[in-house]
């Protein structure tokens, strides 16, 4: 069976994905939709992995004997897998300086052994990472738990945040001296043969792959409609720099150099979109509230489906002979729409050396142009016809997309990728994203709850992290290490992932202890046991910090929350409900280091 996914459906996914950000949503034609925001989709920017990457090996029947931190372990005596302990958890290892080649994997049920404590245990699942190397995503439901468990902070994406984006072309003769003419039949030649496709002036085999438009020295974007390939076989270079200062009232800058080249003008970026937007791979649409935009739509409404340009197929011969600029041709251009006439300049051969057109006409959605006997005429207004000759030649109408130029821009542009470029302030939020601590994950949920129930999220940021209001620390908690608490039933375990003092000055031990728990990493006996609000102390591993829980400290009642996060009784959940909604975007990077003065902003291009 013969099918494609066409880029139609990529770019309709990606209109989709931009109108579910609430307030700046598009139809199919790009036109602004009503609704509320209960009827949209909520997106959200997340940060999530504070601790390092190391590699991963689940272990499984295991020998009374524990692992060590900092012993080597092996499979084969080390001839096939050795590597050495990072950290033990109950049900897995994380593990470094992995030999004799980093991408030497344990097998499945292979047993490992601990060089110095001599405990074994089967190998299970493994994945290879390091701070240099983070491992892919995994787009499975435990890859989904996890990644939930080690999440940060989140923040809405609305329109402001998000623009469509295609492929940068500047203007810049060296780096792109030749550009694409708009055609709406370029395809490609099999390589079994029994097609022939129509190849771009770039040799590409689509108009999605095509350079047909490009950013000139002031943002402003125009689209090329003619490069002079019917004269100039293989397309000639372009020479003058597209303007609006330029362009004609139906937004059209001919050359007056070189090729001719045609170009239709569709919008200028604006300078806030181009300090978010613009990155040297990709160039914003800007959104259908621009202006620059609206007079361009305007434009391709008032005259819908005209012919801008007309092409030299075939120059011929033994047409009226030194038919120039003094005295044209004209010809009509048949088809379903009315009024489009094209100028014709011919040589003494009779064979066709120019051809423009003089009246773009509109309505057409197919059509030709005749200049055989009697379809000639003196006059553009085609009442005096040019008989008596035998010759002829063949000239193209070049269609226009649905509408015209500027009807669709995202279909016309080929926008099947969306940018989203999120500012993270300090500590944004009222302390929802931590300052003190990195992070190694980034990507965008769809739809998330509110943390116990099933009503979606709508704030603009939220934070990931569970906290315990601590009283009297003997000594700061550290960043990435492991803490523990004695709770009902066993222990309580989790990683730092921010300490905050209430007041540094003041050297009380009084803070915030933002933490998260994984199944991976913090079960006590096959359960991941909440920290409680006891007598019982939080205690860090590599710090030795001790501190209670301030089992008395509630936010409400007149007492606001605290860095992002309401207590009871010194214990906060986190604002995300675990597991809920659906992860549309994720990757994993190398670490970036926060700071309590610092600002990112991080761009995403989404292919759809």
């Amino acid at each position: 069976m013969a099918a494609i996914i066409s880029d139609k459906f990529r770019i309709f996914n990606a209109k989709q994905f931009l109108s579910s950000l609430g307030d700046d949503a598009f139809d199919s034609q790009s036109n602004l939709l009503a609704g509320t925001d209960s009827e949209r989709s909520r997106m959200y920017f997340f940060v999530g992995r504070p601790q390092r990457w190391d590699a991963y090996l689940e272990i499984y029947s295991k020998s009374a004997t524990s692992f060590q931190v900092g012993e080597e372990v092996t499979v084969g005596g080390g001839t096939t897998f050795r590597a050495t302990v990072r950290a033990v958890a109950e049900n897995a290892l994380l593990l470094h300086d992995v030999f004799p080649q980093p991408s030497s994997v344990p097998p499945v049920g292979s047993t490992l052994t601990g060089a110095d404590s001599g405990a074994t245990a089967k190998t299970g699942v493994y994945r290879y990472g390091t701070e240099d190397i983070p491992p892919m995503p995994l787009d499975n439901q435990r890859e989904k738990k996890n990644i939930y468990d080690e999440i940060i902070a989140a923040k809405r994406i609305t329109t402001a945040y998000a623009r469509p984006v295609i492929r940068r072309y500047n203007w810049d003769l060296v780096a792109n001296p030749k550009f694409d003419m708009w055609k709406p039949d370029y395809s490609a030649t099999p390589g079994g043969g029994m097609q022939v496709g129509k190849g771009t002036a770039t040799l590409q085999d689509s108009i999605a792959n095509a350079k047909f438009y490009v950013m000139n020295s002031n943002y402003e974007v125009f689209k090329c409609l003619y490069n002079g390939e019917d004269l100039t076989p293989g397309g000639a270079n372009a020479s003058q720099e597209p303007t609006t200062t330029l362009m004609n009232a139906d937004g059209i800058f001919t050359e007056t150099t070189g090729a001719g080249y045609v170009w239709k003008y569709m919008y200028t970026i604006p300078t806030d979109d181009v300090l978010k937007f613009l990155s040297t791979d990709f160039m914003p649409i800007v959104l259908s509230s621009n202006l620059s935009r609206q007079s361009t739509e305007a434009l391709a409404a008032a005259t819908p489906n005209p012919i801008d340009v007309v092409f030299i197929e075939d120059a011929g011969s033994g047409l009226p002979v030194n038919r120039g600029q003094a005295n044209p041709l004209y010809a009509g251009i048949k088809g379903d729409g009315a009024g489009g006439v094209v100028e014709i300049w011919t040589n003494g051969s009779g064979a066709i050396t120019n051809a423009v057109v003089a009246d773009r006409g509109q309505g057409y959605t197919y059509g030709i142009i005749d200049v055989t006997d009697g379809n000639l005429f003196s006059n553009q207004g085609l009442t005096t016809p040019v008989t008596g000759y035998t010759g002829n030649a063949s000239l193209e109408a070049i269609l226009p997309p649905l509408g015209g130029h500027g009807f669709d821009f995202e279909q016309e542009l080929n926008a099947k990728r969306v940018m989203t470029n999120i500012r993270l302030t300090y500590s944004e939020g009222s302390g929802d994203f931590p300052v003190d601590n990195d992070f190694r994950r980034i990507g965008i949920l769809k739809d998330p709850y509110q943390w116990g129930t099933t009503s979606f999220l709508t704030s603009e940021t939220a934070t990931g992290l569970k906290a315990i209001k601590i009283n009297g620390a003997s000594a700061d908690f550290i960043p990435d290490e492991r803490i523990s608490q004695t709770a009902s039933g066993g222990t309580a375990y989790g990683t730092v992932v921010s300490w905050t003092l209430d007041d540094p000055d003041a050297q009380t031990g009084d803070g915030v202890l933002k933490y998260i728990q994984t199944v991976d990493m913090h079960t006590d006996d096959g359960v991941v046991r909440d920290f409680e609000s006891s007598a019982a102390q939080v205690a860090g591993q590599l710090s030795n910090a001790q501190g209670s829980v301030a089992t008395t400290y509630n936010t409400g009642g007149g007492v606001l929350p605290l860095l992002g996060h309401s207590f009871t009784a010194g214990l906060a959940d986190p604002e995300i409900e675990n597991n809920s909604g659906e992860f549309i975007y994720i990757e994993n990077r190398r670490l970036i280091t926060r700071a309590p003065d610092q600002i990112e902003d991080i761009k995403l291009v989404i292919e759809f």
